[in-house]
């Protein structure tokens, strides 16, 4: 397992949000510029296993553990984005 990202002091939710937009489009081998922040990640594709893996590549990039039931309390990638921000922040 990787590290954590050491740059997490200065990481905003607008740079969560654009790496979130990252993976999720390499998961759907889409352009980034396809994956619209304000749309359900279940309507993005994400399905479990998607969860999964995405719950993994924060912990590797932030070292945070989060439950992959954070894509149903946090449904789109701009309120993901702010909740892990504030947990990044902590």
């Amino acid at each position: 397992m990787n590290s954590p990202d050491s740059t997490t002091v200065d990481v905003t939710p607008a740079d969560v949000a654009a790496w979130l937009v990252e993976r999720i489009a390499e998961y759907r081998e889409a352009p980034a510029a396809e994956i619209d922040t304000t749309v359900p990640l279940a309507e993005l594709g994400l399905d479990s296993v998607y969860v999964l893996s995405l719950c993994g590549d924060v912990e590797d990039k932030w070292g945070l553990v989060v439950e992959p039931t954070v894509a149903w309390d946090h449904p789109t990638i701009d309120a993901l984005a702010v909740h892990l921000h504030g947990e990044i922040a902590s």
